[in-house]
């Protein structure tokens, strides 16, 4: 009997020693801290007393907020914006490009007259001058002269009628669905638009490279003009970049703006439309307050700092291993936006530090912000004497 459990003893002893010490630990799950993200204040914007208002931002939800009546409204000289791109859409033009050629006739010099006649905004003409395209472009929307703009509208579609059907089809194809004209110039007071639509095609002029670098132009020379100047005199105060304004008896004081702002060292460009003012000695002060309420409107939220622990690894023999960022991550965000997470980790057994072991995503706005969470420590195997001693944690 001896004999046997001597050598029960040393078969178990074969069996046991090695099971124990080489088998595998197997892993353990996390256990993840709640994510707290500060909740900020909405935003307080003074809107104008008078009037159609709206904001947006490049990169943020289509507006930001409104502001006094939600109907479409007369939009005078804002309509050469659409003049602008729809006559781009037909005559491309790139950047730093003059373009072809346009030759001036007598047809010209009688729509200069006919503005002329209603003290609309013209600029001179003579039969046999050429411009390049650029150059008419420039003087229509810096100068806001209606003459050139029907001018352009004609030369690119051979007709005022024909230029009509072409900008209302570009305008729907855009989503500028309570937009409509019926001239080029804005001198009809049956172009409207609201101020929100009027947000969408500030973005759309941004984009156009052609159109961005011409509203934001203070002066230029051209050939037979000489120097002339933009009609928009807020150009270049509190970071406006353009875009264009408008004044007409039915339609009041108007302005398409666009302003760069600096949040958290990110460049955020306001923009934003102000229909129906008094004058626009007063809508540029009302535009000045909105853009400085609009700025302070915007938040700088720290979403993660590298080495900030989401939660902990603890092991059957004792070990904690934090789960943390593995980077910063920021997120400029519009007033009270909500911000959610989601966070989503491994088990963890034996692992060296810096092992990547999930992820915290931040939803902000419909846009995600992905973050990866890695082991902050070693987990380091517990040796051989706890691995002997403590077999129901093996098996």
């Amino acid at each position: 009997m001896a004999v046997f459990g001597a050598l029960a003893i040393v078969v178990g002893t074969v069996f046991y020693l090695p099971m124990t010490l080489l088998a595998p630990l197997g892993s353990v799950e996390a256990a993840v801290a709640p994510v707290e993200v500060t909740a900020q204040p909405a935003a307080n914007l003074e809107w104008p007393v008078l009037g159609t208002s709206a904001v947006g931002a490049i990169g943020f939800a289509s507006t930001l907020g409104t502001g006094g009546a939600a109907e479409a409204a007369p939009i005078a000289s804002i309509t050469k914006v659409v003049t602008a791109l729809v006559v781009l859409e037909a005559k491309p033009l790139a950047l730093g490009d003059a373009g072809p050629d346009i030759d001036f006739t007598a047809k010209d010099v009688a729509i200069r007259d006919a503005y002329r006649a209603v003290n609309g905004a013209t600029e001179p003409v003579s039969a046999g001058m050429v411009l390049s395209q650029r150059q008419v472009m420039d003087v229509m929307l810096m100068e806001s002269a209606n003459n050139y703009a029907e001018s352009l509208a004609t030369w690119a579609y051979g007709s005022v009628a024909d230029f009509l059907p072409a900008a209302n089809a570009w305008l729907a194809k855009n989503g500028l669905n309570s937009t409509s004209i019926s001239d080029p110039t804005g001198m009809s007071p049956r172009n409207v638009s609201t101020a929100s639509d009027l947000v969408a095609l500030g973005k759309l002029a941004l984009a156009n490279p052609v159109v961005a670098e011409i509203v934001g132009t203070a002066k230029e020379a051209v050939p037979v003009l000489g120097e002339i100047e933009n009609s928009n005199s807020l150009l270049g105060i509190d970071g406006i970049k353009g875009i264009k304004t408008g004044t007409l008896d039915e339609a009041g004081a108007c302005l398409l703006f666009a302003s760069d702002v600096v949040v958290g060292g990110k460049t955020i460009t306001i923009v934003g439309a102000v229909l129906g003012g008094v004058n626009h000695r007063a809508l540029n002060d009302t535009v000045r307050v909105l853009l400085a309420d609009v700025g302070a409107g915007f938040h700088d939220v720290a979403l993660t700092t590298a080495g900030e622990s989401f939660g902990s690894y603890t092991t059957a023999w004792g070990e904690t291993a934090e789960l943390v960022a593995a980077e910063d991550s920021r997120v400029v965000v519009w007033a009270d936006t909500p911000i959610t997470s989601e966070t989503q980790v491994e088990p963890v057994g034996v692992a060296k530090k810096g092992t990547d072991v999930g992820t915290v995503t931040f939803t902000v706005a419909g846009e995600t912000i992905t973050v990866p969470l890695e082991l902050a420590s070693t987990i380091d195997d517990p040796g051989p004497w706890w691995r002997l001693t403590n077999p129901a944690a093996l098996f």
